[in-house]
């Protein structure tokens, strides 16, 4: 049988060319008012995901 691809982890993350991992960054849906505006601004942006968590997110997207 084929593995199927964890899709809750394929809308969650996404691979670049060269092959690394992206992710979002937590603490930006709510309760925004009291962060700093360059904070919030900053939590926009992508994050690669941790070396530690690679073979972890690597497995569930069968990469």
């Amino acid at each position: 049988m084929k593995l199927k691809t964890n899709r809750s982890a394929a809308k969650r993350f996404k691979v670049t060319g060269t092959g690394k991992i992206l992710r979002r960054r937590s603490h930006a849906r709510h309760i925004l008012t009291k962060k700093p505006r360059k904070r919030v601004r900053n939590l926009v942006d992508c994050a690669l995901v941790s070396k530690s968590d690679m073979r972890r997110v690597k497995r569930m997207l069968n990469i």
